[in-house]
């Protein structure tokens, strides 16, 4: 199949990589709103949809029929040429955003699959396509000539912006550690030893403590980025009707939808390329548990190959993971005021994902020039110089903004007094 492949004109090899990529996404976002509503209805003790289908699995076709046909109703008042260009901005960097993200091994016959462009770019093309998903929500609210939407597409833009510093330093740090802007290189070196010194486990970044703590905060930016809860302030229903697409309706709110949705899995395919090791289910190197433990060779040959032959199905599994954390994160946390979304990008995410950063820089220089060691040394005391810092710090805000006098409050057992009768008097 490989030498087929490689015999084939490259551009009808381009689009086979497009199509092998877009096609399933198409077939999976209805699968991923069952899920959601699915989800979303356990985990709130209630039925959810069950009529269309067993277990309500044809609910989403028949929403798309329903949506299909419903009146396409355009308010006189629009900018029709922007009004009707949004939606397809929405939906346009759902599907580019993976154009550089791997869903198998860069040898064999995936290496002519995937990814779709192999760039030396793929994290810079990913963080500019992203940031391109708010245009469509900024568009369709200035368009639509209604002040609801066009605060909720204020609101996203201020949003991008906050969180979009936060993301791209996060990510700053993995790329230094790996030394590369290749999402291909950094699943390669997620696969070496763990720490440099455990050979039967995979360097998953998420298992180092900068790699962990960079995860923390490009996950929590990913969802304001996608504009999910806590971080729906662009179109919260109690303050904004349904922000940006208040007046869009039939297909052309299904297309805010779909792509609302595609961008969600596609940036859980983004976070376990970054820091899950990409197509890997497991974090283990088969290769030193065979020389370690010769007597299960059998087993771990079985594990490797379903690992290469089965690296589409592991991936879309971690792309699930993902989704199934946005839906669980909405379930459970209430929506943010719009202060304290600022807050938290500009006071707490983005603090410590530069904090991070200077701690990885210094972690790899120390390395080179003093060994493991001396990295290690250099780390420690970056860390507890940060800590100081961070201390000083709250000490300071505390000084400045000095606490309200405390108050108590007691529950006594105190009999209610009887009511006097009201005596009237000519």
């Amino acid at each position: 199949m490989a030498d087929w492949l490689q015999g084939l004109n490259p551009a009808l090899l381009a689009l086979i990589r497009v199509l092998l990529f877009v096609v399933p996404i198409l077939l999976i976002v209805p699968a991923l709103i069952w899920w959601e509503r699915r989800l979303l209805s356990w985990m709130q003790d209630r039925i959810g949809p069950n009529r269309a289908g067993r277990f309500g699995l044809l609910q989403p076709i028949a929403d798309g029929v329903k949506l299909f046909f419903k009146e396409d109703i355009t308010p006189s008042g629009v900018d029709r040429k922007l009004y009707f260009i949004a939606p397809a901005l929405a939906l346009f960097p759902a599907f580019a955003m993976g154009g550089t993200v791997p869903w198998g091994p860069d040898y064999g016959v995936y290496k002519l699959l995937t990814p779709i462009a192999n760039v030396d770019i793929g994290i810079l093309y990913i963080l500019a396509i992203s940031s391109l998903g708010a245009y469509g929500v900024v568009i369709s609210g200035y368009a639509s000539n209604n002040k609801y939407s066009l605060l909720g597409g204020l609101r996203a833009a201020a949003q991008l912006l906050s969180y979009e510093l936060g993301m791209g330093v996060s990510i700053a740090a993995i790329v230094m550690a790996s030394g590369s802007l290749r999402l291909t290189d950094i699943v390669n070196e997620q696969a070496k030893p763990l720490w440099g010194f455990v050979p039967w486990m995979q360097n998953w970044f998420i298992f180092t403590p900068f790699g962990f703590v960079s995860a923390i905060v490009f996950l929590i930016c990913i969802i304001a980025e996608t504009n999910r809860a806590p971080f729906d302030l662009p179109e919260a229903e109690n303050e904004l009707i349904a922000g940006y697409h208040t007046e869009y309706s039939s297909m052309k709110f299904a297309v805010f939808f779909m792509g609302e949705y595609a961008v969600m899995f596609l940036f859980g395919g983004v976070f376990a390329t970054l820091f899950l090791g990409g197509y890997h289910p497991l974090p283990f190197n088969y290769d030193a548990l065979t020389t370690s433990v010769p007597a299960l060779k059998g087993l771990w040959g079985v594990l490797e190959n379903m690992t290469y032959w089965l690296a589409p199905i592991w991936f879309l599994g971690k792309c699930a993971l993902g989704i199934t954390f946005f839906i669980w994160l909405r379930a459970t946390l209430p929506r943010l005021r719009y202060d304290q979304l600022m807050s938290l990008g500009w006071k707490s995410l983005l603090p410590v994902a530069v904090a991070n950063f200077i701690v990885v820089a210094i972690w790899i220089m120390c390395t080179k020039l003093y060994g493991p060691g001396g990295g290690i040394a250099a780390v420690g005391a970056a860390c507890l110089l940060l800590v100081v810092l961070y201390l000083n710090w709250i000490n300071a805000n505390k000084k400045s903004f000095p606490a309200l006098s405390s108050r108590k409050l007691e529950m006594i057992d105190n009999p209610v007094p009887e009511r006097r009768p009201i005596r009237m008097v000519d």
